[in-house]
C-alpha cells in the first residue's frame, strides 16, 4: 500500500520538476551545490537557474492577548529548538512500499518512490558528521525503523528539497518524510547540510530582518514561476520575500555565507548594492554557523549534570535559552511528581537510560501558558534517568526552580 497520495494543479509532464506536492510540506527546491544549477545566470524576468528549498507550512503558535511582548519574543526564538544533549534518530525510507502514488490533472496517476541510492545515502550521512563536528552538544544516530525517527528522510524526484524547521518534525505523521531530497544529491552536500540545520531549528538566512535586502519582487516572482521552481507567488513570498520575525533569527547580523542562505543570481537585489549582480554564499558551514549551533547546543560534559533528588529543590540559575541537566537515580520504583516553581517559561524533557543510549520518556512545555511543567511519571529503581529544563522565560533571574517528590 503507497504512504500518501497527492493530487496535482497542474498537468503532467516528462520533466520530474514540473510535479509538485498537492499536500502542506510546500515542496520546494533548494540551494544547490555546483553540480546542480547551470552555469549560465539569468537576467530579470527570466528563470532563475537555482533550485530552492521551501520550508512546509505549519499553522503558527498563537499566544494569549496582552500577553507580556519580551516574554513572547523569547519563547518564539527558543520554541524549535530541541533540548541540548536529545539524540536525534534518523531514518532512510528503504522499502518498496516507501513512497506514494501522485495523481495528474490528466487523469493519470504515477507511484513515487521514497528510496534514495546508496551513495545519496552517504552524503547525507557525511552531512550529519559535518555538524557534529563543529562541537554541537546534540548526537544524531541511524536507525532502521521510522519508529524510533524523529528524522525521516525520502528521495522523492521532483518533490525539491524540503525539511520541517526543529521540533515541527512532530507535525509529521509518523509514516511520512520530515525531510526530502528531489534531486541526485551524490555531488551536493551543501544541500543536505542546509536541510539538516532546518531540522536542527534553523531558518533561511536571506530572510534574516537585518539583512537589508531589498528585492525587486516583480522579478523575483517571475524567475521563481519558472521552472526549475515553478513555484506560485504564495510560496515565493513565504520562502524568499518575506521578512521573518527577528526573535526567530540569530544575533542582530546578517551572514551572507550562511549554510542557510540561498544563492541569488543579478536581478533579483535592489540592495545592498554590491549585491545587484549576484550573491553566492561561500559554501559549506560558515563560522557564524558554527558559532550560533554551539549557542544553541554546547557541547556537554559530567559537571553540566547535578543529581535531582526527591524534595531537594534546585535553582534553575540561567538565562533565556540556556539550561539546566540533572541525573536521576530512583530509590524506589514508584510514581514520581517532577515540577518546575516560578514565574517563568520552560520545555522539560525526561529521558531514560535504555542499553547505553538515552531515549525520549516523556516531557512538558509550559510556555505562554499559566502554569508550571509539569511531569507524573512512573520511575524504577536502578535505572538511570535525565532531565532537561530549557528555559524561555522568566520574570525574575534565579526564581524559577524544579522538584521531584
Amino acid at each position: 500500500m503507497p504512504r500518501s497520495t497527492a493530487t496535482l494543479s497542474r498537468s503532467k509532464s516528462k520533466n520530474s520538476s514540473s510535479r509538485a506536492s498537492g499536500n502542506s510540506r510546500g515542496a520546494g527546491n533548494h540551494r544547490p551545490s555546483t553540480a546542480s544549477r547551470s552555469a549560465a545566470p539569468s537576467r530579470a524576468g527570466r528563470a532563475t537557474a537555482y533550485r530552492y528549498c521551501g520550508i512546509p507550512v505549519v499553522k503558527q503558535r498563537e499566544f494569549p492577548a496582552g500577553m507580556n511582548p519580551h516574554r513572547t519574543n523569547l519563547i518564539i526564538g527558543n520554541l524549535q529548538k530541541w533540548v541540548n544533549g536529545t539524540i536525534l534518530h534518523y531514518y532512510f525510507f528503504n522499502r518498496q512500499t516507501d513512497g506514494r502514488t501522485v495523481f495528474f490533472t490528466d487523469g493519470s496517476s504515477e507511484w513515487v518512490t521514497w528510496v534514495g541510492s546508496e551513495n545519496e545515502k552517504a552524503v547525507v550521512r557525511k552531512a550529519f558528521e559535518l555538524w557534529k563536528n563543529v562541537g554541537i552538544g546534540l548526537e544524531f544516530k541511524e536507525v532502521d525503523s521510522p519508529d524510533e525517527a524523529e528524522i525521516r528522510i525520502g528521495f522523492e524526484r521532483g518533490d525539491g528539497a524540503w525539511s520541517y524547521l526543529g521540533r515541527e518534525v512532530r507535525e509529521a505523521g509518523q509514516d511520512d518524510r520530515t525531510m526530502n531530497f528531489g534531486w541526485d544529491i551524490t555531488r551536493d552536500i551543501d544541500t543536505a547540510i542546509h536541510e539538516i540545520g532546518h531540522s536542527l531549528g534553523f531558518p533561511h538566512e536571506h530572510q534574516n530582518p537585518f539583512s537589508g535586502i531589498v528585492w525587486d519582487e516583480e522579478a523575483v516572482y517571475a524567475a521563481l514561476a519558472e521552472p526549475p521552481n515553478s513555484w506560485s507567488r504564495e510560496k515565493t513570498f513565504h520562502n524568499i520575500i518575506r521578512k521573518i520575525s527577528s526573535d526567530d533569527v540569530q544575533g542582530s547580523s546578517w551572514d551572507p555565507d550562511s549554510i542557510m542562505h540561498y544563492p541569488f543570481e543579478s536581478g533579483l537585489i535592489k540592495a545592498p548594492t554590491e549585491y545587484r549582480n549576484g550573491l553566492q554564499p561561500a559554501g559549506g558551514l560558515s563560522a557564524r554557523d558554527k558559532t550560533w549551533a554551539k549557542t544553541f547546543y554546547p557541547p556537554l560534559t559530567k559537571a553540566d549534570y547535578a543529581e535531582l533528588k526527591v524534595l531537594q529543590s534546585q535553582e534553575l540559575n540561567i538565562a533565556a535559552g540556556e539550561q539546566k541537566n540533572f541525573y536521576i537515580t530512583p530509590t524506589a520504583s514508584r510514581y514520581y511528581d517532577i515540577r518546575t516553581f516560578g514565574e517563568s517559561d520552560t520545555v522539560m524533557v525526561l529521558f531514560q537510560e535504555e542499553n547505553g543510549e538515552l531515549r525520549y520518556r516523556t516531557g512538558d512545555d509550559d510556555s505562554g501558558v499559566d502554569r508550571n511543567a509539569a511531569i507524573r511519571v512512573k520511575l524504577f529503581k536502578g535505572k538511570k534517568y535525565v532531565l532537561r529544563i530549557r528555559l524561555y522565560y522568566a520574570e525574575r533571574t534565579g526564581e524559577t526552580a524544579v522538584m521531584m517528590w
